[in-house]
């Protein structure tokens, strides 16, 4: 015997939600990395947010990516041209052009991307 009046949500009751499965496509080839600086902000990425990595997947042109730089861990965005690549951080001015005498590989793409909501 129960009182008082039915939840109003429990017509949208959901069984459950797997964060797992929503977040990650490659269980094997994902990892989860912490932002450090606000160099990516204009592509809403802030410092400390989650970063949801998959090693498996080729960049598109416009991805975000995790390269390493010179033997350093950098996020930055992805461009293709006929021609060259280029590794962009949110501040334009900041590009940087792949050429043969650069240390330089794509550690993963960035697939999604976890913060707190800022107001």
């Amino acid at each position: 015997m129960s009182a008082g009046f039915p939840s109003p949500a429990q017509d949208y009751k959901i069984n459950t939600l797997d964060l797992n499965t929503y977040l990650i496509k490659h269980p094997a080839a994902t990892f989860f990395m912490r932002m450090t600086g606000d160099a990516m902000v204009s592509a809403g990425i802030f410092h400390d947010d989650l970063l949801i990595v998959d090693r498996s997947l080729q960049p598109d042109n416009n991805s975000i990516v995790i390269a390493v730089l010179n033997g350093e861990l950098t996020v930055k965005k992805f461009i293709k041209t006929q021609e060259y690549i280029f590794l962009e951080s949110g501040l334009k001015e900041t590009s940087i052009k792949i050429t043969d005498d650069v240390d330089f590989s794509i550690w993963g793409v960035v697939t999604k991307v976890i913060h707190e909501f800022r107001i």
